[in-house]
């Protein structure tokens, strides 16, 4: 059994459209985020913790230096020789419209590199930034825009201290649209307070809204924040690994099929994850959610009018 034969999956999806395999490289770039800096908040969401995301996010090496390194260890497990450049830690739209286009333009640059996915949030994304990224498809570079959403329901996105809302995610979403830059939306199960309903309510309105791309991730409890110290106290309870594989077979049955799933789970280092101890076993998960789709006769799209 594979994934890719249940799941539109964004490998499978460049495989086609490319005819050969194409790999994101992750990059610090050195952004902040404003949820971090004080501007909307300190400390960041309640499970932020960047190193968990990224290695290198205390101090970067240079772009050049991260894309040379990340398409070796690329190459020898894969054999891709086209990389997308994947600016992942923090808020990669969070800084002045002619920096990030010399981030960007610095990326591209690369010869192997065929686009962009800028990972950001929903309240840092400009018409200035907008108008970038779409020059940059005009340009006939597969650029991204991956928005970190996480949850539609405001009383969730208060409670993991986000600092916005659902609306700034409506408002860019439209705003992208109308632009043609296709949008990959973060989501994530497990959230403080939230059951399966709300999973799929917030997968309803990310679909009314429209949108090219899916990340589903579990939320998952790493050293050195807010959610860790919850977690200790004994205020938050993380999912068990049949539950989320269970919900997130239950989101990719409700996605119509052209919608490609970037990422089903995501993982932690085991140096700093602290529970769900399952959350480092990316293949472990990956199997499971397609063993339930197998089991169940079912795959994406086949129950495309969502349960409330």
């Amino acid at each position: 059994m594979v994934l890719s034969n249940y799941v539109n999956t964004f490998g499978q999806d460049l495989l086609r459209r490319y005819g050969e395999r194409v790999h994101k490289l992750t990059i610090n770039a050195g952004f902040t985020c404003p949820n971090r800096d004080g501007t909307k908040g300190r400390g960041g969401c309640t499970f932020c913790n960047n190193v968990s995301f990224n290695p290198n996010a205390r101090r970067p090496p240079s772009i050049a230096t991260q894309m040379s390194s990340g398409r070796l260890i690329l190459a020898k497990r894969t054999g891709a020789r086209r990389f997308i450049a994947y600016f992942q830690a923090y808020t990669n739209t969070y800084a002045d419209i002619q920096h990030l286009a010399t981030l960007y333009e610095e990326a591209l640059a690369e010869p192997d590199v065929i686009g962009l996915s800028i990972g950001t949030r929903p309240d840092c994304v400009s018409d200035e930034v907008l108008d970038l990224l779409a020059n940059l498809n005009k340009r006939g570079y597969e650029t991204w825009l991956e928005l970190g959403l996480q949850s539609a329901f405001d009383k969730t996105l208060e409670r993991i201290q986000r600092g916005h809302g659902f609306a700034e995610y409506q408002q860019t979403v439209r705003a992208a649209r109308q632009r043609g830059i296709p949008v990959c939306t973060h989501l994530i199960i497990g959230l403080p307070g939230e059951e399966r309903w709300h999973n799929l309510a917030t997968l309803d309105r990310v679909l009314e809204l429209g949108v090219e791309g899916l990340k589903l991730h579990p939320l998952h409890v790493v050293k050195h924040t807010i959610l860790a110290k919850q977690w200790r106290q004994g205020l938050y309870q993380p999912l068990d690994m049949s539950t989320y594989v269970a919900i997130a077979a239950d989101m990719i049955e409700r996605t119509p099929p052209h919608i490609v799933y970037h990422r089903v789970t995501a993982t932690a280092s085991t140096d700093i994850l602290q529970a769900p101890t399952w959350c480092h076993k990316k293949w472990a998960v990956l199997n499971a959610i397609t063993a339930t789709l197998h089991h169940r006769h079912s795959k994406q799209g086949l129950l495309m009018k969502n349960e409330k």
